[in-house]
């Protein structure tokens, strides 16, 4: 079996193990979280919003265009191929943020899970497909997804301080729930989903030999130099 589709279901089946432990627990979980001192939730009020996606693919997309144009302008053989890694630096960011977002809004839609703030009228497990409703958006969380890739592409580029990147995308995960926005599976889920597409796209630029290497068991790991 290739590395790609390997990890792939071994993601897959994590997901559906942590989604399926937390789901019994959403509601009390939800409503718990809430109930939280004003200031907590005040706090996850204000950097909750680190994990959109608009942002980060805005950002992403204009450092790409000028490290492209500035590769392309100046042919100095130390600044081009500097040039080069950031535009394909910023390009992973890009790819990787991108298809998360298309790929998290599409379960959204498909699946149409009713949000915390819908708990007592439709309870934790209610399920309105092509609701066309953001209300009806709860499954995956779109910010676990955003925080899931933009970290889980540092963390393939950065491995050694993987654990810090974990660390960072889960607060902000956490956050969505304390905030009233998601349940804890959601949550999960949207983290895993933006991870995998991180280790997707690096696989990808792994075989066109960008940023990424595969190593001798197959994984992408980062270049040592461009």
């Amino acid at each position: 079996m290739n590395r790609p589709l390997s990890s792939s279901l071994w993601l897959l089946l994590a997901t559906i193990i942590l989604v399926a432990a937390l789901l019994p627990f959403d509601g009390l979980i939800s409503q718990r979280a809430q109930a939280l001192p004003p200031a907590i939730v005040a706090f996850n009020e204000r950097i909750t919003d680190f994990g959109t996606f608009a942002w980060m693919i805005y950002g992403s997309g204009s450092i790409a265009i000028i490290a492209y144009i500035l590769h392309r302008v100046f042919r100095s053989a130390g600044f081009s191929s500097k040039t080069k890694t950031a535009w394909r630096l910023a390009l992973y960011f890009l790819v990787t943020i991108g298809s998360a977002s298309a790929l998290v809004h599409f379960l959204k839609f498909v699946i149409g899970r009713a949000r915390p703030e819908l708990f007592l009228e439709y309870g934790a497990y209610s399920l309105t497909p092509f609701a066309h409703d953001g209300l009806f958006e709860s499954f995956p969380s779109g910010h676990s997804a955003a925080v899931g890739s933009f970290f889980g592409a540092f963390a393939m580029l950065a491995p050694r301080l993987r654990v810090l990147f974990a660390l960072g995308a889960l607060t902000i995960g956490i956050t969505r729930v304390v905030v009233g926005a998601h349940y804890p599976s959601d949550v999960a889920a949207g983290l895993l989903l933006g991870l995998w597409v991180a280790l997707m796209i690096a696989f990808v630029f792994a075989r066109q030999n960008w940023l990424f290497r595969l190593d001798e068991k197959g994984w992408p790991r980062p270049k040592v130099s461009p």
